[in-house]
């Protein structure tokens, strides 16, 4: 009797048999084509497989079913990712920068363990994207991405359009239970031929391996993820259940493997720190040689039990090391120095270099940090420089061939005004940064300035969040604090998602915000260093805005100053103002165009009361306290402002110097903390008794 093959041309039987013969076969397939790397059918016959499955499952959609072959391209683009809680946690490995501290790694391991010599499972460490498979009786039901390590992004959807991703286990013994850890990544030859369609379509190209593996991932839209090259190679689990437990690392691989899942072949065991020093060294020499991008490699103890032994420490499991390689350098010339605001108003060094490959990227800018780095370093404008990149790290600037160096190399000069606003620039006695001091006024230091301005221990100005804050910037309607109390109602509703009545509901919270206290209109102000305890200093010793204003201006060292080291006598005279402080005072006041922000917050009715203690009557003084919980009849911040107005300091985290802590309803860990130290607790009627001669 002749038998049908399964490219048999004549007509099709369609039957559910037949249905689940072509499934079978064309797993069996990947798992020879992805797994195994030993294909056993050309390419054209596969495709014919696939084709009469799809077929099949179009004249007949009740029988298609979701880890079906044909079933890794579909769905409508979604709105945005779901979080998802891993089973376990998904950890992050301790790094090993040199063979010394791979080294010390071992030495850790052999001595907790009492051996001389110890088997470890050695693999290249992907330069991707980890990614955690929950299999379910077999059947793909979740991916999701590392995120922080407990919580993940629900990419279900676009995994599953990874070919050489099982939507099935193979085999009959697989797990109830079965989370697979691993790292999906782009590969070489798969990014040059994504970046060469980009360019052609007028799109912007990937720069690395890395950025286009997880660009392609975290597409809203599945049937993009589906046309870009992706692959994966499977290195751990996670959660295991309905099956027996492994006995080593490398038995539990050969499971995986076994039931369809990638793994990297270039994985082995290796006995010692000998080996595995040899292992390191023939990856690295293979590293250009990949289809993939490795910054290292990984070594993991390979039994369980010793794996159990050891344990953890803090995020990252104790028997396992992730050996770094060097980082790639190139040389190539500086032919300048930009100097960049930040939005705290740091002027960061860029160097502007002669475009060079790095790391398989252009680079053309490097970060040279700080002046102080380009005193240690002796870079000069025109040196041929040595330029470093280490994964997704900031290119940045290592050293200088001092016998390269042109006649014509200029020094590195820092600027003395800002390039955006073109205030002072100081440096602060014990920093390295040099900083603008027009932070009220400096269109790069705007939006910090603003979001800072508004926050609920400054301003406390509800709804003017950092969505608000971008449109307001962006519109041209805020270009200094003061613009706020001037915004009209509709400008305010013109903004995207902002009708009227969410509009009047940000003027009245600007309305409101207009009564305050010095102090947190001094924190407010986002003066360089000026917390909301040193604020509350300044505004009890001060007394007054003006007080603290002539101080800082009368302050201006002089040289007889300079030469006695006493600079800043008046500012310094405050609590908790040392000379860092005051010069940060002394600077944020002098310049004038603070002074013109201030003025204009003051015109538009910004006021508050005279302190309501003088200096001195502080009968807290002295005192710290914590509050936790919800308190009964005053918010948290009412209760902080009225223990301060008394002179306490009020703290985040309970410590053995703790006066009391002050616990609300649902305190937490904060409560078990100040018992476990015997701090006193006082509840909402001790703290009542406590702040009373301030209420």
């Amino acid at each position: 009797m002749q038998q049908t093959s399964l490219f048999d041309t004549g007509e099709r039987d369609v039957s559910r048999e037949r249905l689940d013969a072509l499934r079978e076969a064309i797993r069996e397939h990947d798992y020879r084509y992805y797994v195994l790397d030993a294909p056993s059918i050309p390419d054209a016959e596969y495709d014919r497989l696939m084709r009469e499955l799809r077929q099949i499952e179009s004249e007949h959609p009740q029988w298609i079913q979701p880890d079906s072959p044909s079933q890794r391209v579909g769905g409508s683009p979604r709105e945005g990712f779901v979080a998802v809680r891993h089973a376990r946690p998904m950890l992050s490995l301790n790094n090993a920068m040199d063979e010394a501290e791979l080294a010390d790694f071992d030495r850790r391991a052999r001595e907790a363990l009492g051996e001389n010599a110890l088997a470890y499972h050695a693999e290249a460490k992907i330069d991707g994207l980890a990614i955690s498979l929950r299999y379910e009786n077999g059947v793909l039901v979740r991916a999701a991405t590392r995120g922080d390590g407990e919580r993940g992004e629900d990419v279900t959807a676009n995994v599953r359009t990874i070919a050489c991703i099982p939507l099935r286990l193979m085999s009959t013994d697989r797990p109830a239970v079965l989370d697979v850890r691993g790292e999906i990544y782009m590969p070489r030859r798969g990014l040059r031929e994504l970046n060469e369609r980009l360019l052609a379509a007028g799109e912007k190209p990937f720069a690395n391996p890395r950025n286009a593996a997880a660009g392609s991932l975290r597409q809203l839209d599945p049937r993009i993820t589906a046309t870009r090259p992706l692959s994966f190679f499977a290195y751990g689990w996670g959660e295991l259940d309905g099956t027996s437990a492994p006995k080593t690392h490398s038995e539990m691989l050969a499971r995986l493997r076994a039931w369809g899942l990638p793994v990297n072949p270039l994985n082995a065991l290796v006995y010692g720190i000998d080996e595995a020093r040899a292992y390191a060294a023939r990856l690295l020499a293979a590293r250009d040689s990949l289809d993939y991008d490795i910054d290292g490699a990984v070594f993991k103890l390979d039994r369980i039990a010793d794996q159990e032994q050891l344990g953890f420490v803090a995020r990252a499991p104790r028997w396992a090391v992730a050996f770094k390689f060097p980082p790639e350098e190139e040389l190539t010339e500086l032919l300048d120095v930009d100097w960049q605001v930040g939005r705290t108003g740091a002027l960061t060094p860029v160097a502007r270099l002669a475009p060079v490959h790095v790391g398989g990227v252009m680079v053309s800018n490097a970060t040279l940090h700080n002046l102080d780095m380009i005193h240690q370093k002796d870079v000069w404008i025109g040196d041929t420089v040595i330029v470093r990149r280490a994964g997704d790290v900031i290119p940045e600037i290592v050293g200088r061939l001092i016998e390269r160096r042109p006649a014509g190399a200029r020094a590195i000069v820092p600027p003395r005004i800002c390039p955006v606003c073109g205030s002072h620039v100081e440096q602060v006695d014990g920093e390295v940064a040099l900083r603008c001091t027009g932070g009220l006024y400096c269109p790069a230091q705007r939006r910090e300035a603003i979001r800072h301005f508004a926050s609920r221990r400054a301003m406390d100005i509800d709804g003017l969040g950092e969505k608000i804050i971008i449109q307001l910037d962006e519109a041209g309607l805020v270009k200094r604090l003061d613009d706020l109390y001037r915004l009209r109602l509709e400008d305010v509703a013109a903004l995207e998602r902002m009708a009227e009545k969410s509009a009047q509901n940000l003027l009245d919270a600007l309305e409101k915000s207009k009564t305050t206290t010095l102090a947190r209109f001094l924190f407010a102000l986002g003066i360089p260093e000026v917390g909301e305890t040193t604020a509350q200093g300044l505004a009890r010793h001060f007394g007054s805005l003006d007080a603290l204003r002539d101080a800082a201006c009368a302050d201006l060292p002089t040289a007889e100053a300079e030469r006695k080291k006493d600079r800043f006598p008046r500012l310094q005279a405050a609590p908790d103002v040392g000379l860092t402080i005051a010069a940060h005072i002394a600077g944020f006041f002098t310049e004038a165009h603070n002074r013109e922000v201030i003025e204009g917050l003051l015109a538009v009715g910004v006021h508050w009361e005279a302190p309501s203690s003088a200096v001195g009557e502080q009968p807290l003084a002295g005192r710290t306290y914590v509050i936790t919980g919800t308190l009964e009849g005053m918010t948290r911040e009412e209760a902080r402002a009225a223990l301060e107005a008394l002179g306490a300091k009020v703290s985040d985290s309970v410590s053995k110097k703790t006066t009391a802590l002050i616990a609300g309803e649902a305190a937490g860990s904060k409560l078990a903390r100040a018992q476990a130290l015997g701090v006193p607790v006082l509840d909402a009627m001790g703290l009542a008794e406590l702040i009373a001669p301030s209420r």
